[in-house]
């Protein structure tokens, strides 16, 4: 779950389990306070330690939410203001820039390269973490020009992969590093 501004440390998923009035199961609910399409539902929630409102959006299937983030009142200052067509597209286009976001710079966490320069040419490094709950590890790759691998061993997850880190692990005939 991503959190925006701190806001809402007092969501409760329990809290979000209204029962839905009775409509057709397969059409998307469209309502002041619940909005659903696209994979995507938004919530509207109550801050119970203020006055504040806060929408939560849930992308289908999930049950935490994937972005939650401050409601404006509406008029009277007292009620949200209701949910509509162009809030709801901007709020699934801002979750799903949080949500792609937070892919990238997991993919950036556990796939890692660096290029060395050799006697016989430039061979790519690579390094796979394999984030296993019980038993994680990486994988050490070195690929040629050609892009085949040349070698390949399994590291500890906590390998640091750097272009000395590399060189040595090269220069030691891709034995695995200690």
């Amino acid at each position: 779950m991503i959190w925006l501004s701190g806001l809402v440390p007092w969501l409760r998923l329990d809290d979000m389990n209204d029962e839905a009035p009775d409509h057709d199961e397969d059409a998307p609910v469209q309502e002041a306070r619940v909005w659903q399409g696209n994979g995507w539902t938004a919530r509207v929630i109550k801050n119970e330690d203020d006055e504040g409102w806060a929408v939560a959006m849930f992308k289908d299937g999930e049950a935490e939410p994937a972005l939650v983030g401050p409601w404006t009142m509406g008029r009277d200052k007292k009620n949200p203001k209701p949910l509509d067509i162009n809030a709801f597209h901007t709020l699934v286009k801002t979750a799903s820039e949080v949500i792609r976001r937070h892919e990238q710079a997991l993919h950036a966490q556990l796939h890692k390269s660096t290029v060395v320069s050799t006697l016989e040419g430039e061979l790519k490094v690579t390094l796979d973490i394999v984030p296993d709950e019980d038993n994680p590890y990486a994988m050490l790759a070195a690929i040629d020009e050609m892009g085949e691998q040349v070698a390949r061993v399994r590291v500890d997850a906590g390998f640091k992969l750097s272009p000395a880190s590399a060189l040595a692990w090269i220069e030691n005939d891709f034995r695995a590093p200690r």
